[in-house]
């Protein structure tokens, strides 16, 4: 085709994962006439731009919209970790494990079980909250102002990629698992008529959800939660 010429996209080792296995190598040609931007030939190859840092044409820092000639050498690298990002989150609807493990952490962690992509994309932005999904189609959506894809497929390993990427404070035991509200610490007398005996006579210290008005204490399980926010921690 006349006027077409050819950039050369070298992907970071990280993000070639995303890559079609027949381009999973250090250096892809790309046919270019000249109009497309440097954002979009790094996404025609799988990479969303959530998971990339400084582009870099022929060695200079350029931004996504910026239309590279033919022949120009494109650098994508990994987006840099921590990553500034307000720590709230959103969660798709695959994630439900992880989102649990966060709220054990106190992180403010929305989630549905129901929620559409399109949903997710309109609740994300309206509440400044950062995306997390494995689905990298929702991530190349141009509406996504804050996103990620989150790494591993055991909810622990999920939760560590979380955690290295953006760092978020965590307080452990502060929030709702169930519905993500901020728990507030009740007496045992407050609750006596609703747990059992035996509960009464084994734990002393209590919290309540206001929102949906389940009774939290560091039950049989805590010993687990406390492996996993121990593990977090430590990550």
């Amino acid at each position: 085709m006349a006027g077409m010429g050819e950039v050369t996209v070298r992907v970071a080792e990280e993000l070639r994962f995303f890559l079609p296995a027949k381009r999973r190598r250090a250096a892809v040609r790309l046919p270019h006439d000249g109009t497309a931007s440097t954002g979009h030939l790094v996404e025609s190859l799988g990479v969303p731009l959530t998971e990339v840092g400084e582009l870099r044409a022929d060695g200079r820092p350029v931004p996504p919209a910026h239309r590279p000639a033919a022949g120009t050498e494109i650098d994508v690298p990994p987006v840099a970790r921590p990553q500034p990002a307000p720590p709230r989150f959103l969660l798709d609807v695959h994630l439900g494990k992880l989102a649990r493990r966060m709220r054990l952490l106190g992180l403010d962690t929305a989630y549905r079980n129901d929620a559409a992509d399109d949903e997710l994309i309109a609740e994300s932005a309206r509440d400044g909250r950062v995306l997390l999904t494995q689905d990298r189609g929702i991530l190349r959506r141009r509406a996504v102002r804050a996103g990620a894809y989150v790494r591993g497929q055991d909810p622990d390993e999920q939760l560590a990629d979380v955690l290295d990427r953006f760092a978020p404070p965590a307080a452990p035991w502060t929030r709702c698992t169930a519905c993500n509200h901020p728990l507030t610490p009740v007496s045992k007398e407050d609750v006596a008529a609703e747990v059992r005996p035996g509960t009464r006579r084994t734990y002393d210290h209590y919290a309540r959800c206001p929102a949906c008005l389940r009774i939290y204490w560091r039950g049989a399980h805590s010993r687990r939660i406390e492996r996993i926010i121990r593990t977090a921690r430590g990550r």
